[in-house]
């Protein structure tokens, strides 16, 4: 299977779970599994929520945002990739002054 996100229209989400400014994401969701290809603006964020019943795991595609995991803050840089185990809570920051892009994927547990 193939998800082409350039075919997936962009959603612009207004403060999502609570963040500043907003989310423009382009969502796959197949009832159970999600993966979503997604934009910060700087000064935007993803609030900071918990995963209960799912995980979620963030790649970095480009730029270098700011997670706080579990209270601690951390620098995710472009490459790289944040794990959020189920039970845990966590946010996406982006304090730069660029655009970050990142993939996010919630399977199902």
């Amino acid at each position: 299977m193939i998800i082409d996100f350039n075919k997936i229209e962009e959603q612009n989400i207004p403060n999502f779970k609570g963040g500043e400014k907003s989310l423009d994401a382009r969502m796959y969701f197949d009832g159970k599994n999600r993966i979503l290809k997604g934009r910060l603006q700087p000064g935007a964020s993803i609030g900071l929520h918990t995963h209960e019943g799912s995980c979620e795991m963030i790649f970095l595609t480009k730029g270098t945002g700011s997670v706080i995991y579990d209270g601690e803050r951390l620098t995710l840089l472009e490459g790289q990739c944040h794990y959020c185990p189920e039970g845990h809570s966590h946010t996406l920051i982006n304090e730069s002054d660029e655009e970050i892009q990142f993939t996010a994927v919630v399977p199902a547990q």
